[in-house]
């Protein structure tokens, strides 16, 4: 079905089931009924997969650090000081009032043995290249003092302990929810009457719901109170004004871009990825698919971010200018395949830029596939064209796993980062500095200058940062939208 009829036959369902439902609340009053596009795995941070997975989580499992803040900054949570010894170690006390969900204290025990089980040679964590890189061990030097021993000075630290800590004993987590179960359809969560800040509402259950017009009309029809970035934007301004919706937005962390394969024999031409760039009309796909939910990117991360650089190089639309580059690039009938999921709305994302790149004579073949296999090629470098969204941009460190050189995937490191295979000696310097410069001003002119670079390379065209868009049964109340997209703000949603 095409996307445009699709979308029209939802909204006659939206219409139809809003008419028909009755203004009476259908979720249990000590439960706020939350929706996921896709199932989670693992409640364990340590084999956390998707995003999805991270989400449910972090409200599990607390972290010595939280960057769940609206400056990208990390503060404190079960963590009482950090204090660096030397440039090499750092000792972290944990709050003695910090416990974990069945009331045992949070020790320094507890903390050395999560990292351990990372940190060991046999690890099948996921986690277990990246912490193996940052630190040499960690150990508890008494009751609730953790000591971390680093590899090379980091600036990244307090960031970095910003990952939820599992109990020696019992596996449980310190969060604000403990588990009651997780199966392919849904997760049930019971508050953790000993989390510092206890959730204002007993229960959470979060429902799996793939299809993007299901989500939808549950939320119309009453079958669920909140809906966090999963809802066709497209869709959203059909929605905002049935009487029993509230639709809030807030901007994020998060970048969508598209990707262009560096290595490929035409697009490793930067004139080739200019004029892709060129012939991109951003704002009127912002206005007419987000319905100016977004904010326009010229880099990995945002306007709002402290290491931030508006004064780089920016591709605004010039089709003129676009063609006169691909024919310096002697381009000529030019034809790319673009792979993306299977997701409607960004299917019909895809066929908006591909009629854009229409207009300065490159053909692009629009192919989508299930997320598993469309990001097995984007690994192995099987592609030309892609979009997709990066992870949260809490902090600028990022752009050493994005584009340094030996971040791109191999067989032996298939998950790394640089799945565009950008290749510069000077990006590969400035992020290796950044993340050991402890100078927070002095770091923001190394990320200052990356962004420069890369602005002028594009080696991805960022395109823009969606905001994190909520749409909530008018029942509820005081949840807080984070910039990085997490559910920590259900701790504060109360049904009235």
């Amino acid at each position: 079905m095409p996307a445009a009829t699709s979308r029209h036959h939802v909204i006659i369902l939206l219409v139809v089931v809003a008419a028909c439902s009755p203004r009476t609340r259908r979720t249990p009053d000590d439960t706020i009924v939350v929706i996921s596009p896709e199932p989670m795995a693992s409640v364990d941070p340590r084999y956390a997969i998707s995003s999805y997975d991270s989400k449910l989580c972090k409200l599990v499992y607390a972290g010595l650090t939280s960057l769940d803040t609206l400056d990208s900054l990390p503060r404190t949570d079960l963590a009482d000081q950090i204090t660096p010894i030397d440039p090499r170690t750092w000792d972290v006390t944990i709050k003695t009032s910090a416990r974990f969900s069945d009331g045992a204290p949070v020790l320094a025990s507890d903390v050395a043995a999560t990292y351990a089980s990372m940190l060991a040679s046999d690890s099948d964590s996921l986690f277990h290249r990246g912490f193996s890189e940052r630190f040499t061990s960690v150990e508890a030097i008494d009751a609730h003092t953790a000591r971390f021993h680093l590899r090379e000075p980091l600036a990244t630290f307090r960031a970095d302990i910003d990952f939820g800590i599992v109990a020696a004993r019992t596996k449980l987590g310190a969060g604000p929810y403990s588990l009651r179960e997780l199966t392919d359809t849904r997760a049930l969560l019971d508050a953790n009457p000993y989390y510092a800040t206890p959730a204002r509402t007993p229960h959470v259950e979060i429902r799996v719901v793939r299809n993007d017009a299901a989500r939808m009309l549950m939320l119309v029809g009453g079958s669920v109170d909140l809906v966090q970035n999963a809802a066709r934007l497209d869709l959203v301004d059909e929605v905002r004004d049935r009487p029993r919706i509230h639709v809030a937005a807030a901007p994020s962390v998060i970048l969508t871009y598209l990707m262009m394969n560096n290595d490929d024999p035409t697009l490793r031409d930067l004139r080739v990825r200019q004029a892709i760039a060129l012939a991109l009309d951003r704002p009127a796909i912002i206005a007419a698919k987000f319905g100016g939910r977004a904010v326009l990117a010229t880099g990995m991360i945002p306007p709002s971010h402290w290491a931030y650089r508006g004064d780089v190089t920016r591709w605004n639309r010039d089709l003129p200018r676009a063609r006169a580059l691909l024919a310096e690039a002697g381009v000529h009938d030019l034809h790319l395949t673009y792979k993306t999921s299977t997701d409607a709305f960004r299917i019909s994302i895809a066929k908006v830029i591909a009629a854009q790149l229409a207009e300065i004579g490159i053909t692009v073949e629009v192919r989508s596939f299930e997320f598993a296999t469309f990001f097995v090629d984007v690994k192995k470098g099987n592609y030309q064209l892609a979009s997709m969204q990066t992870g949260e941009i809490n902090e600028p460190d990022m752009y050493f796993n994005y584009f340094q050189s030996s971040r791109i995937p191999v067989p032996s490191n298939p998950d790394g980062g640089n799945r565009w295979r950008y290749r510069s000696a000077e990006v590969d310097r400035l992020t290796v500095a950044g993340r050991a410069e402890l100078d927070m001003a002095r770091r923001k002119v190394i990320y200052g200058e990356v962004q420069r670079i890369l602005a002028d390379d594009v080696p991805i065209v960022p395109l823009w940062h969606e905001d994190n868009v909520v749409l909530e049964n008018v029942d509820v109340a005081g949840y807080q939208i984070v910039p990085n997209a997490r559910l920590i703000g259900l701790v504060t949603t109360i049904k009235h």
